[in-house]
């Protein structure tokens, strides 16, 4: 009997005919029912004359299935029993109003990072990125399926998703990039013959993130790119989304952003974008968190099939008037890369980022970060993976660490953005009162606090950037806390 623990994947595999073109002439289906729910789920063809299927359950139980298709003159059926989950096992990430849960109801503080195209470098890299991973400083990191062509992104990939061959590289100008995003000639793609091991590739590495309680925030389409892969027809586009969601949307850990930088593909309208988002929410039967990444022009994240915003923006400072227009939880997932480079996009300090971190937070928002070091062996973490050089990544872990720390277990909501504090208190009200008070960078020697005259507070003086937490006792009433005379600070006020 086949056993798996709830929110796990299942995965049926068959053989099947290949005569043709498997991915296309051939169908699998399966049909999933226990006394809870009843799924229809769409499999996928992975090479070597394999079919499989995949599946997540929702709930506990036994189940039954039936696999079906042209793929076979057979059909198969089967039971298998879905077991409690394992105490890391949460399931997938929700949004609901302005903050994030697990299906199981716990939190989900949200710091992520963006690696664009780890899982396409070498075995060697990819490993030292996973060991990056689990000293946990990140819960969510966005990468792309497809390779990247860009400054600092000129090597081809390990794999690529199509069969084919790509252009020639030889004689290559990166001084050509200056004139925008060029397909160069010579791309010769089958759009409807997959490479299954550039797939097993995400494939390792979702599982991998899974294990770690890591989200994947799976990136679909971008502009940076020499082989042609952003110039698809509409119709060769909707066959790599349905391809992608029956192969992924099995994993708990997923996420799907539908673009990076969507503005910059030009040969894509709003109509376009949206017939696109459509597929997605049809062919993803556990509907993850789904969403679209901005350069310069917002999408209109009030729509409805967009969960979340993901936003690319420096001033964090506006994160709880998106709050208010989209009605949504807000994630920056691109405030600028802590680094060196010679990009304003990519040369803040680690201070700098992290204080943007919490400014974010404070305001009742999430934040994302990323990596930029101009090193000798050209791995930016940023695109490659690899180790990390900045100063940052521990301080969002600290930053986390108090996040998951808020009553009420709803995230945090502005109560007061000046320009030389910001205030945070839980989204849900009530009791316990609980404050933060952030002072970015500011150096003051002592803050005042007069809330009422009845309630008695414990007093923390929190160092964001050296991570520390004093305790500075208990007041009441009007009362006044000395300060280091520092940036950086901050001040947490817990009823007693």
């Amino acid at each position: 009997m086949i056993s798996i623990e709830k929110w796990g994947t299942l995965e049926l595999e068959f053989k099947g005919m290949s005569d043709r073109n498997p991915f296309e002439d051939y169908a699998i289906q399966a049909e999933i029912t226990n006394e809870n729910e009843k799924k229809t789920v769409t499999g996928f063809y992975d090479g070597d004359g394999v079919y499989k299927v995949r599946f997540m359950p929702m709930f506990e139980g036994e189940y039954q299935y039936r696999v079906y298709g042209s793929f076979s003159s057979e059909e198969y059926t089967g039971s298998f029993t879905v077991t409690s989950p394992s105490e890391e096992n949460h399931g997938p990430v929700r949004a609901h109003g302005f903050h994030f849960f697990y299906d199981d109801g716990k939190p989900y503080y949200e710091a992520g990072t963006t690696c664009y195209v780890w899982v396409h470098q070498n075995d060697d890299l990819v490993e030292k990125t996973l060991e990056t991973l689990s000293k946990g400083y990140f819960n969510k990191i966005r990468f792309c399926i497809f390779p990247k062509h860009y400054l600092y992104n000129l090597h081809e990939p390990v794999t690529y998703p199509y069969e084919g061959t790509p252009c020639d590289m030889e004689g290559f100008d990166p001084e050509s990039l200056k004139g925008g995003f060029k397909i160069r000639e010579g791309n010769k793609w089958d759009y409807r013959r997959f490479v299954p091991e550039h797939f097993r590739r995400i494939d390792r590495a979702v599982i991998a993130l899974r294990d770690m309680g890591i989200e994947a925030d799976i990136i679909l389409f971008h502009p940076y790119d020499r082989w042609g892969f952003s110039q698809m027809a509409m119709e060769d586009m909707l066959f790599y989304l349905r391809y992608v969601m029956a192969r992924y949307s099995a994993f708990r850990n997923i996420w799907w952003s539908m673009a990076n930088e969507f503005d910059l593909l030009y040969n894509l309208s709003i109509s376009d974008w949206e017939k696109l988002a459509m597929c997605v929410c049809e062919n993803d039967p556990y509907h993850h968190l789904r969403s679209i990444h901005n350069c310069h022009v917002f999408y209109d994240h009030s729509r409805g099939w967009v969960t979340h915003s993901s936003i690319q923006h420096k001033q964090v400072e506006l994160t709880d008037q998106w709050r208010i227009r989209y009605q949504k939880p807000v994630v920056i997932d691109e405030m600028v890369y802590e680094g060196d480079i010679n990009q304003g996009w990519g040369n803040i300090t680690g201070q700098e980022l992290v204080r943007r971190f919490w400014e974010s937070s404070m305001r009742g928002g999430y934040a994302g970060h990323g990596e930029t070091f101009d090193r000798p062996d050209g791995i930016l973490w940023w695109s490659h993976g690899g180790v990390l050089h900045g100063e940052s990544p521990e301080r969002i872990r600290f930053l986390r660490g108090i996040l998951e720390e808020t009553p009420g277990g709803l995230g945090l909501k502005c109560v007061s953005g000046k320009s030389d504090e910001t205030v945070a208190t839980p989204e849900k009200s009530g009791i316990p009162k609980y404050f933060i008070y952030y002072y970015g960078n500011g150096r003051s020697s002592s803050r005042k606090f007069h809330l009422d005259d009845e309630t008695t507070f414990e007093v923390e003086i929190i160092d964001t950037w050296n991570m520390t937490i004093e305790n500075a006792g208990k007041h009441k009433g009007l009362f006044n806390i000395p300060l280091p005379g520092r940036p950086y600070m901050a001040i947490r006020l817990r009823e007693v």
